[in-house]
């Protein structure tokens, strides 16, 4: 009976693939892995919601200490939004 004799270098060369295909498939994750980045919640302002749903329209005005929001309402009177929201929404007693 005759035997066949496999020369080494094709142990080493398929041992050598295996590895680097184990190697290659790990890692990084796919673009379909990759956690999307979370979306800002959009909420709308209660102040200026109140104001619009009074009849009133906002405006925005520029002060010294920086930006603060109006409301006009129908009768032609100017009031803070958050202060007019405040008169009609007091906070619960305790």
């Amino acid at each position: 009976m005759e035997t066949c004799a496999v020369h080494p270098a094709i142990y080493v060369f398929a041992s050598s693939t295996l590895l680097l295909s184990a190697c290659a498939s790990g890692g990084n994750p796919s673009p379909a892995q990759t956690p999307a980045a979370p979306q800002p919640v959009k909420i709308a302002n209660p102040a200026s919601v109140f104001c619009i749903q009074q009849g009133g329209k906002l405006r925005m005005e520029k002060t010294p200490q920086g930006e603060r929001m109006l409301c006009i309402l129908p009768d032609g009177r100017e009031v803070d939004e958050w202060n007019f929201f405040r008169q009609h929404h007091p906070a619960p007693k305790p």
